[in-house]
């Protein structure tokens, strides 16, 4: 079933994102091919996660977990309703204002996103780390109304000056005075719960727009067919609930099934490892560099006991086989990969247990398809380079921004990712549509110089990119930084490469740095190193 309809009226008093969707003929062709994914014209996502989790499961179900406190559902609920009070009593928020959320993963910071969300408002979701001018720039592109903070990340906010700012310390002040249950906007199903910022490969942010029915089908799709939770499980995963990765590893999957949740505020790998082992965590997620410096911990620390452990998901970045091999010889666990989008909200390619290939990203989750497009927009044969084309139940809508036409093409979501699909109808990324090298008439992917380095004993991490050279029209150089203590020349690299990928492949050039630059989630800038 495809969607053709036309919107339903909206909840919304202050109509600023739904004035603001790119006309209906840019959007991609949405599918709703699982009998899951037919929801109501009414629906608020906050209630289908909350209220009625509570109603199946009962409200003494733990929930949020953390180092020092622990949180069940009927709590949350209290707090998200309280919160609710404040926000329509004390600050006069209405059904469509723009709410910015800032802080690490706590309890408060779901609790915020719960009432926002139950009053009807947008989510504005950011990273902690952000800084005053990557604020005013969110700030200017949502036209944030008001701004929810962790006190101890208020300095660029403030300075960033887009909105008044109430901080979390202040907001439980507030909120003791309330008791009474909160009834949730009755929002339909297509109005904009959350405007989740992407900067793509330029670094200007863009804006993408979800419908209170896309946060549901996130876990109706990759979370119901892939990892497959119960009620039992506990996750514990290391991105920020800014990112939309994290937001459904830590909140919309879990609680879809009444499953629990642990909070990290940091989640780096020297924390998150032992409090997997802690916490009797059995679905984790994190990225790719964070499994190799796990199973390296792993061989020197055989006291962290990982039995609980089912579910290891790998997304943000690419899963080099290499780093899939490592994880699964130190654990026995088998690694999903998937790929996703903040267009798309989370993952839409993937593969578990037997069905998981490595070095292949996997097929197409259920409810997604999937194909491998040329420039004209026609199929390319299995085997062959081409666009990463994906359409299902969400899709890319870009609040006012003219790259809206770049990312959908004929119908389909171009992610921006250069894959194959083989004759079993497995996808392999090869690299992104703009980081694709060539180099003496060769397309070289530098994602697969990047997985040879890897290998290599002595490198951390590493990026390749393609430099402009009149003679070969790019120069594949890599950035590399040595593991500590490590000894590292030129020569060495490129042979180390030579050894493993075909000779038009290997670096010509090798430049060593102390750190590569990322962005607040993670994700290597290669614009930067270009």
């Amino acid at each position: 079933m495809t969607s053709t309809s036309p919107l339903s009226p909206s909840a919304h008093l202050d109509t600023f994102t739904r004035d603001h969707l790119p006309p209906p003929e840019s959007w991609p062709v949405l599918a709703f091919d699982l009998p899951e994914l037919h929801y109501p014209s009414r629906l608020n996502c906050a209630d289908a996660l909350l209220d009625r989790t509570i109603e199946r499961h009962g409200a003494d179900r733990p929930c949020l977990i953390t180092p020092s406190t622990q949180w069940t559902y009927g709590r949350l609920a209290a707090e998200a309703d309280a919160l609710a009070h404040v926000l329509t009593e004390d600050y006069g928020i209405v059904p469509g204002n723009r709410v910015l959320l800032r802080g690490p993963n706590n309890p408060m910071m779901v609790a915020c996103w719960f009432a926002v969300v139950k009053v009807g408002a947008v989510v504005v979701t950011t990273m902690p780390l952000l800084k005053e001018s990557e604020l005013t720039a969110i700030g200017q592109i949502a036209r944030v109304d008001l701004s929810l903070c962790d006190d101890r990340f208020t300095t660029d906010l403030i300075a960033a000056d887009i909105s008044p700012v109430a901080t979390f310390s202040e907001l439980g002040e507030r909120a003791g005075a309330h008791s009474d249950p909160f009834r949730s906007v009755d929002t339909a199903a297509d109005d904009v719960a959350l405007l989740a910022f992407t900067s793509g490969t330029t670094g200007k942010p863009k804006a993408t727009m979800h419908f209170h029915r896309d946060v549901l089908a996130n876990a109706d799709t990759f979370s119901r067919h892939v990892l497959k939770p119960t009620a039992d499980d506990v996750f514990g995963c290391s991105p920020p609930l800014g990112f939309t990765f994290g937001l459904g590893m830590e909140v919309v999957f879990p609680m879809r099934v009444g499953a629990s949740s642990l909070l990290l505020e940091k989640g780096t790998p020297d924390i998150l490892l032992p409090a997997l082992a802690e916490h009797g965590v059995t679905v984790m997620a994190t990225a790719p560099t964070a499994y190799r410096a796990m199973a390296a911990q792993l061989s020197d620390n055989d006291g962290l006991d990982l039995s609980s452990l089912r579910r290891c998901v790998s997304a943000g970045e690419p899963l080099p086989e290499s780093t899939w091999a490592t994880w699964h010889d130190a654990t026995g666990l088998r690694l999903i990969d998937g790929i996703g989008s903040t267009e798309l909200l989370h993952i839409f390619i993937s593969a578990a247990d037997e069905a998981a290939r490595p070095g292949y990203t996997g097929v197409p989750v259920p409810g997604y398809m999937a194909a491998i497009l040329d420039e004209d927009g026609a199929t390319v044969p299995d085997g062959e380079l081409g666009r990463l084309a994906v359409r299902g139940p969400t899709g890319c809508r870009y609040l006012a921004d003219p790259r809206q036409a770049e990312y959908v093409q004929h119908g389909w979501n171009i992610t921006g990712d250069v894959y194959s699909r083989d004759a079993d109808g497995y996808f392999r990324y090869h690299s992104r549509s703009d980081d694709m090298i060539i180099s003496a008439g060769f397309n070289i992917s530098g994602a697969e110089v990047e997985w040879a380095l890897l290998t290599h004993p002595d490198v951390a991490e590493c990026a390749v990119v393609g430099v402009a050279d009149d003679d070969r029209t790019m120069t594949v150089t890599a950035y590399v930084v040595a593991k500590p203590g490590a000894k590292l020349d030129e020569a060495a690299v490129i042979d180390h490469c030579r050894d493993r990928i075909a000779v038009y492949k290997k670096p010509r050039a090798v430049e060593f740095v102390d750190a590569l630059p990322r962005t607040s989630t993670g994700k290597v800038q290669r614009y930067k190193l270009r």
